[in-house]
């Protein structure tokens, strides 16, 4: 299963980087999985609801032009779906064993996704109501990948 997961804006946070790495370590035994950045819009603190469009937009059409057709699409989104950690984990499972060996997991930037990569997902997910750092993000979902992994294998981890 080739694993890639999209997220705008660049990760500075030492101790993200480490938590990064470590999982995805762990997940070369399972799949292959990459994290690939792209650039955020530069944007003033107050943007008018066109501005904000307008830069949900330009950084969805960066993500679009990395992901190929025959990719399977999850959007992280505060809309999306809420799963459990087996639920996510039964879906994946499901993915494979239907040969779809490609999965994108996207994650906008800090004001979202825009319409044109919602449109473009064949599946949702959310983590909660509440507002995570886009860059937290990136942790917490390779965390439940990796358990996701687990999980379906039958290995021990933590509840």
């Amino acid at each position: 299963m080739n694993i890639t997961i999209f997220s705008i804006g660049k990760l500075k946070e030492k101790y993200l980087k480490q938590g990064i790495d470590e999982y995805l370590k762990r997940l070369t035994a399972y799949a292959k999985v990459e994290v690939i950045e792209l650039p955020d819009e530069k944007a003033p603190e107050t943007l008018s609801d066109v501005e904000m469009e307008q830069i949900k937009q330009k950084e969805g059409e960066r993500i679009l032009s990395k992901i190929s057709d025959d990719t399977h699409v999850i959007a992280l989104a505060i809309e999306g779906k809420m799963k459990s950690s087996e639920q996510l984990a039964s879906d994946m499972d499901r993915l494979a064993t239907y040969g779809k060996s490609k999965i994108a997991f996207i994650i906008g930037g800090s004001l979202g996704l825009s319409s044109d990569v919602m449109k473009r997902a064949n599946d949702t997910l959310s983590f909660s109501k509440m507002t995570f750092p886009h860059q937290l993000m990136r942790l917490i979902l390779l965390e439940q990948v990796y358990r996701a992994f687990r999980i379906n294998r039958g290995e021990p981890y933590h509840k």
